[in-house]
């Protein structure tokens, strides 16, 4: 008997309802489990996914679907400031613990690293480099940490300094730890931000250090941004609040990359 002959073991409410129950559970799907675990063409699958897509119930990506859009959205940082702020104040104090006396660090732009410098009280003298000028105006305030902040073209939303000059002075630097923010992680197209000149940046960052610490609220799992950062591989440490689904907790466990959960 041929799949699609198959699918009359299966109603259609009771497809969509194995959809949606497994999407709830994980987070996202995939055409191929669902061919396999419902015994049925991916042709009906993915006219399933639109169907429940139309219903606002999922939204479809390559090759499955997720629960919540899966597309970043670039918003000015006064915005996203007063989004997850509990959250984000826990993964600031967490992430400022981790700063050594006579630390140099990378701080990269964003509102979870804001919080991060808020935090930030140093034993001894810090140094940090950062292209964000909100983390550099909350560090200016305490007289034991020299700031440098990297130039460029200020790119307005982020209120971040972006481009080649920006890059060019990450090449005389080196230093133990990189604080990023991001605006999507996804497994299989890894970390990303909604501007691709900031991308490029990160990127120069990652190299200038010893160490990558990924700072994220859980909303930005199974989300992706227009600039591709660079893969999961290349993060060593992410520090998250308890939101984060099983899934992506074991996947990432998996991949050897150290998580602390706030």
């Amino acid at each position: 008997m041929s799949l699609e002959n198959n699918q009359s073991l299966l109603s259609l409410s009771e497809r969509h309802k194995h959809i949606l129950d497994s999407i709830n559970k994980e987070g996202k799907v995939t055409v191929v489990d669902l061919c396999n675990h419902l015994n049925v063409s991916s042709v009906t699958i993915r006219k399933d996914l639109t169907l429940l897509e139309t219903k606002n119930l999922l939204h479809r990506t390559h090759g499955g679907a997720t629960l919540s859009n899966p597309y970043a959205t670039d918003r000015h940082v006064s915005e996203k400031e007063n989004i997850k702020a509990t959250e984000k104040t826990s993964i600031g104090q967490v992430a400022a613990a981790l700063i050594e006396p006579e630390d140099s660090i990378i701080i990269a732009s964003g509102t979870t690293v804001q919080f991060l410098a808020r935090a930030i009280q140093p034993k001894g003298k810090l140094t940090v480099l950062t292209s964000a000028l909100n983390v550099a105006m909350e560090l200016n305030l305490h007289p034991d940490i020299e700031v440098i902040v990297l130039g460029g073209t200020l790119r307005k939303s982020s209120s971040s300094g972006t481009g080649p000059y920006a890059e060019k002075m990450l090449e005389d630097f080196s230093c133990s730890k990189l604080y990023l923010g991001v605006d999507g992680i996804d497994a299989e197209f890894g970390i990303t931000t909604t501007h691709i000149m900031e991308a490029q940046l990160n990127r120069k960052m990652i190299a200038a250090a010893q160490k990558t610490i990924l700072l994220t609220d859980s909303s930005k799992f199974g989300k992706r941004g227009f600039g591709r950062i660079c893969g999961l591989e290349e993060v060593d440490q992410i520090i998250t609040d308890s939101g984060i689904s099983d899934h992506y907790l074991q996947q990432l466990k998996e991949m050897g990359i150290e998580v602390t959960i706030v």
